[in-house]
């Protein structure tokens, strides 16, 4: 199984960066973008200066923002926001040859449906051989070659391998996994947890309550995943754990960024005023908010930001129902 050409669905600062990742490794790239700025100037600067300025592409990148372009590639990897997954599949559907793998890179939880990316891609692309790529990666990093290492999870072994060793470069390190489940909850639940942790370290609150909330929150995005058919062991893994100390880190996480502001007093609305790219932990949870409840899978620090979010509670009440909760032992 050979793959010499893949296409890049989203032109984002994560769809840019893993068309470098694609091209490094030895891929004629096709990126594709909504937006008409952003082919400009891909093409005469060679720089994503919308989404990923200061970084120039390499030469086997092209753009383009006509989807129907990318129906001749080998490999698919879908990057749009993940609330914009299914119109974008749906869009793309009656260009995508049924052999031709899709790799879903965007995490989260659709609204309403309460779907994963890869139910949503089962509805809109059914035939599509699926794979999920997450992990701990902050775009900028990827894009200029620091090292980094993803789960890449794929239910048949043999196109899961080769996909690794396909989308394998220097600097970029794809682990394979069986488990699409547990690596796409890990993913969106962290969004989440991120602006928990951003709320915390805008308010002082200090590392110990940081950490707490990482670790609590682990437990919580590991009650859902199993509770959803994954397994523990993979949210324990990069595209869990990892991801989730990462984004619950460094300000350059738009979802801890969100968090820090909520955390010095800003509202909502002037938190992500101005923003290019909204932080998907605002998207997804209310999603997470309802999946939890559906599934019967207790998550008080998720329920807590969704609430927050919505304009229902405040940070400092947020504080003080997280430490009011009823003592327990450490596994419930």
């Amino acid at each position: 199984m050979e793959f010499r050409t893949a296409g890049v669905i989203g032109a984002g600062a994560w769809g840019t960066a893993l068309a470098q990742v694609a091209a490094r490794a030895g891929l004629d790239v096709l990126l594709q973008a909504r937006e008409p700025e952003v082919v400009e100037s891909v093409r005469q600067r060679r720089v994503n200066e919308a989404f990923l300025p200061g970084v120039v592409l390499e030469d086997r990148v092209q753009v383009t923002a006509d989807l129907a372009d990318l129906g001749a590639c080998d490999v698919i990897l879908a990057v749009p926001p993940a609330q914009f997954m299914r119109s974008t599949l749906q869009a793309f559907a009656p260009h995508h040859r049924t052999e031709v793998p899709i790799v879903l890179c965007s995490k989260g939880v659709e609204r309403g449906s309460l779907k994963l990316m890869t139910d949503v891609l089962s509805e809109t692309i059914p035939e599509a051989p699926q794979a999920v790529l997450s992990g701990p990666s902050f775009a900028g990093e990827v894009a200029r070659g620091l090292p980094s290492a993803v789960t890449l999870a794929c239910a048949d072994e043999t196109l899961g391998e080769a996909l690794m060793w396909t989308l394998s470069a220097p600097g970029f390190r794809p682990y394979l996994a069986a488990d699409l489940i547990g690596a796409e909850v890990g993913g969106a639940v962290k969004n989440v947890l991120a602006i928990a942790c951003g709320m915390s370290e805008g308010r002082g609150l200090g590392r110990s309550a940081h950490a707490a909330i990482i670790t609590r929150g682990f437990a919580e995005m590991t009650r859902l995943g199993v509770a959803m058919g994954g397994q523990a062991e993979t949210v324990a893994g990069l595209c869990g754990l990892g991801d989730l100390v990462l984004t619950c880190s460094s300000p350059q996480s738009r979802n801890m960024s969100l968090g820090l502001a909520l955390g010095l007093g800003q509202s909502v609305e002037q938190a992500l005023a101005g923003k290019q790219s909204v932080a998907e932990g605002y998207e997804s949870a209310p999603a997470v908010r309802q999946l939890a409840a559906k599934m019967g899978v207790d998550m008080p620090i998720c329920l807590a930001v969704s609430d927050l979010l919505s304009g229902e509670t405040t940070v400092d009440q947020v504080i003080d129902d997280l430490l009011s909760r009823p003592l327990k032992t450490e596994r419930e």
